[in-house]
């Protein structure tokens, strides 16, 4: 798959179908191989000699002096490897080249190098070049998957390109005790679409035996309360060792405040993400990342890659829990046991267990007999709010016969108040299983803990957990009336994706009503996304409704439904009526109405006489629907001008007057309409209106453009300039009614 940002084009980039991108520089010969990653195809350079031997890409690429470049490609082969940036003038010549490191040994199996540089003055192109030595002629050494352009950095990363990557220099780090700090490129076997993880890494060598650190010199901005995560890939020198990073926090005159420690539980010696979170405390200005060797021996290396430090994620959107309590990625935070004999602890080495992460709370019960497990406590509750909250869980040794998951709530001065009823669940298998469980906070709750009643029915048992959340859930299904804009806003959270939706509106005698979406009534519509936000501008006036919501599985069998709460929409002004375009809500207007009509019903009808009989024979076609005249006065010229908008289309209205009036709801097309003043005065605002309606079938395919609620500050908010605008809505009506071009 082409790498985003190559400056190379696919061809170049994959050596696929063939090898035009490259050209030989010196002592080689190119052909094309099979077996790369990045499709089958590689770069085969085969030496012609013994010594070094280089490609270079057939172009070159345009580039701005001053600015930091990156290249990076896949290798393997017999002898160690460079990868070089090459830059030109205008003219064509070479004026430098940005080696990277070699790299401290060989393989067969694919693995990266890289290179960073900025371009020199007068720089004007660049080329990729590819160098190997090798020990004697007709040797061949692969590439695949290369790469030229500007940096590639983590997403949301606080730290700079070359802190993160070491890609350019080591001057992205410091000693800070016992150490000496240099750049190295082992070989590293990263996942082909990584481009995050480069060759180069930095490497703390331990100066003499006893503890060692280093620490990022950047010092990036924070906001106190915060809560910021760190990661790192460590490689440690050997498994025994005690290698750690560490996020420090610091005040406006640089003193450290706080420091929080995270420890690898390493496997072996090759690469291992690690983790670390904290909040910023309150005095917090600066943070930073060190990285260290506990009782290191002399010569030891800790090497360190693609350092992040960003706001710390959510394990779900709106947790009250630290990211600590909620992923266990350096330790088993504020955890412990309320009673029995379970034992908590932080599954190891790194990788063994987790959901989330790399690591995972391991729940150890050495007998069959029932624990309690509770988390520290959490504040953000709120009496009379119903709240959620999650567990992921896996068996994974011996057996367990439930797992209740509740809440424990707490008053201000930390007291109990009890626990909610919770949630029981078996263990049917050694899957990870999410266990939710609902409650409401009780009066005088302000904190929460997570408990876990678990009963084990073997002797040893151990049960793992991981991203664990604690969350106020708003409610599935949410109706709000707006009366003095004449609709319900209906939202539907939490549904099934790639499931088929029908929404219903049904009122008190039972009757259904298909409600209508963005493309049409919403009947057996494609779920795309778990939130639907819809208003409902046809909901029946002075009558308690409510709405019924099915879900069906691509089978169109049912699985899932609900309901809303009832709900009503009032009319203040019984002498008023709406005038409503279903697909354009912006255009509906509030009314005045002079006169009723008085109601016609059509019928085609053949007549034929029958000699010698006294009655006539009528055949007769169906009786039509209503049509008469309506007399309504608008009292503004922006009540006229919203009208003559409302009216301009032509599309089928929606007349709606106030229950009582003798009027039921119905869909009307409007033909030729007649304006005439109220007075004689010339400023007299006032304008009287007849409105010759005809009954039409409710429009089915008809979707409901843009929101009803729309106003200046929604286009304020997501454009900049008044041009920006031009670019997306072909006229003014496009504009109000958020119709964009494509």
């Amino acid at each position: 798959m082409p790498i985003p940002g190559n400056f190379l084009s696919s061809t170049t980039e994959m050596v696929d179908p063939n090898t035009s991108g490259w050209a030989s520089k010196l002592n080689c010969t190119l052909s094309k191989g099979v077996g790369g990653r990045n499709g089958d195809g590689c770069l085969v350079v085969k030496s012609v000699a013994a010594g070094e031997m280089q490609a270079r890409t057939v172009s070159s690429f345009l580039i701005t002096p001053g600015t930091t470049y990156y290249a990076f490609a896949d290798a393997a082969g017999v002898s160690s490897e460079r990868i070089g940036i090459r830059w030109l003038s205008a003219t064509g010549t070479e004026l430098g080249i940005t080696w990277s490191t070699l790299t401290t040994g060989s393989s067969a199996g694919w693995h990266r190098v890289s290179v960073a540089g900025t371009a020199p003055w007068p720089a004007r192109t660049a080329q990729v070049l590819l160098s190997s030595t090798e020990a004697g002629a007709l040797v061949n050494h692969y590439w695949e998957n290369v790469y030229l352009g500007l940096p590639k950095t983590s997403l949301g990363n606080l730290l700079p390109f070359n802190t993160e990557s070491s890609e350019v220099d080591a001057t992205g780090w410091a000693p800070v005790v016992n150490a000496g700090i240099s750049r190295q490129v082992p070989v590293m076997n990263w996942a082909v679409d990584n481009y995050t993880a480069g060759g180069h890494t930095i490497a703390m060598t331990a100066v003499a035996a006893g503890n060692a650190s280093m620490l990022a010199v950047d010092r990036p901005t924070v906001t106190p309360g915060q809560e910021y995560l760190a990661y790192a890939y460590l490689q440690p020198p050997v498994l025994s060792a005690t290698a750690w990073i560490e996020l420090r926090f610091y005040d406006g005159a640089g003193n450290q405040v706080q420091a929080t420690r995270s420890t690898l539980a390493p496997p072996g010696t090759g690469m291992y993400r690690q983790r670390v979170s904290a909040s910023a405390p309150s005095n917090a200005a600066t943070c930073s990342l060190a990285a260290g060797l506990d009782g290191a021996s002399a010569g030891q290396v800790l090497r360190l890659e693609t350092v992040v430090i960003i706001a710390a994620p959510q394990i779900q959107a709106g947790t009250l829990m630290p990211y600590a309590d909620s992923s266990f990625e350096q330790g088993i935070a504020g955890w412990s046991t309320a009673s029995g004999v379970a034992v908590v602890s932080q599954t190891t080495p790194w990788g063994d267990s987790s959901f989330d992460g790399a690591y995972a709370l391991a729940i150890t019960s050495s007998t069959a007999t029932v624990s309690t497990v509770r988390s520290g406590r959490f504040g953000g509750i709120v009496e009379g709010l119903n709240y959620r909250t999650r567990i992921i869980a896996h068996p994974d040794a011996g057996a367990w016969t439930s797992v209740v998951v509740r809440l424990h709530w707490y008053d201000a001065a930390n007291s109990s108040l009890g626990t909610s009823t919770g949630t029981s669940y078996g263990m049917p298998g050694s899957a990870w299983y999410a266990m939710n469980s609902d409650a409401i906070a009780p009066a005088g709750a302000t904190q929460a803990a997570v408990e876990l009643v678990v009963a084990a029915s073997a002797v040893s048992s151990v049960l793992h957990v991981d991203a664990v959340a604690l969350w106020q859930v708003m409610p599935l299904t949410d109706v709000v009336a707006d009366s003095a804009a004449g609709y319900v806003t209906l939202t539907l959270r939490e549904l099934p994706l790639d499931s088929m939706l029908t929404a219903y509106r049904v009122t008190a005698d039972g009757a259904r009503t298909l409600v209508r979406g963005a493309s049409g009534l919403l009947d057996q519509v494609l779920i795309t996304s778990d939130m639907l936000i819809v208003e409902d501008h046809e909901a029946p006036l002075g009558v308690p409704f409510n709405y019924k919501i099915e879900t069906r599985d691509s089978g169109g069998v049912i699985n899932g439904t609900r309901s809303s709460a009832a709900v009503t929409l009032t009319l203040a002004d019984i002498n008023e009526a709406w005038l409503k375009d279903p697909g354009n809500p912006q255009r509906n207007l509030r009314v005045l109405v002079q006169r009723a009509p008085d109601w016609q019903r059509p019928v085609e009808q053949s007549t034929f006489v029958v000699r010698g009989r006294r009655n006539k024979v009528v055949l007769s076609g169906v009786r039509q629907g209503l049509e008469g005249d309506l007399a309504i006065w608008t009292r503004s010229d922006e009540e006229r001008r919203a009208l003559h908008l409302l009216l301009d289309s032509g599309n089928v209205l929606l007349w709606q007057a106030a229950p009582g009036m003798g009027v039921d709801d119905m869909y009307v097309s409007v033909a030729q309409v007649s304006e005439s003043r109220v007075g004689a005065l010339a400023q007299e605002q006032w304008r009287g209106w007849s409105l010759p309606l005809v009954e039409a079938d409710m429009p089915a395919t008809t979707g409901v453009n843009g929101s009803g609620g729309r106003t200046w500050q929604d286009v304020v908010t997501e454009f900049a300039t008044c041009a920006d605008l031009l670019e997306v809505y072909g006229t003014s009506e496009d504009l109000l009614l958020d119709r964009r071009t494509g």
